[in-house]
């Protein structure tokens, strides 16, 4: 059963199911994206650099937490649409091999002037298997409110 507007309170924290980042994955990002900056491509440049190791696209870790969002079930039928992301870190690398997931906190809600659904600002932290978040922000989600409420709109 998904969570509707009515369900959700500032406040409550969500985790999602994890998933391992493969070789594969950056490959088939690489090839999705056209971007194949040697930073994330190349095992012999990046011997030379800060990571000495091919890191995983930042853009990645947002696509694969929707992916895990949509695992979980919590919004699958409720949600409208994604609205923005605003204040996204990338705040330590990623690399093929780390195990990933999230949480999702509720940090606010309103109502929209129908009345019949709602926006919620939820904040996402994508962590990895030491514990380490790597990844933070916020995406906005439009939602409906619970069946009920939408009963009592009509």
């Amino acid at each position: 059963m998904p969570l509707y507007y009515d369900d959700l309170e500032p406040g409550q924290v969500f985790t999602l199911p994890a998933r391992t980042v493969t070789e594969t994955d950056l490959v088939n990002f690489a090839m999705l994206s056209g971007d194949w900056n040697p930073i994330h491509t190349d095992q012999e440049f990046t011997k030379g650099t800060i990571y000495g190791r091919p890191v995983v696209y930042g853009l990645f870790g947002v696509v694969m937490m929707t992916g895990l969002l949509d695992r979980s079930g919590l919004f699958s039928g409720s949600a409208m649409a994604m609205l923005d992301i605003t204040d996204w870190r990338f705040e330590k690398p990623v690399f093929v091999g780390d195990t990933l997931h999230a949480t999702v906190e509720i940090a606010g809600k309103r109502l929209t002037s129908g009345g019949d659904r709602g926006i919620v600002d939820r904040l996402f932290r994508i962590i990895n298997q030491r514990g380490e978040v790597v990844q933070t922000g916020h995406i906005g989600l439009l939602i409906r409110c619970g069946p009920q409420s939408a009963e009592n709109v009509s």
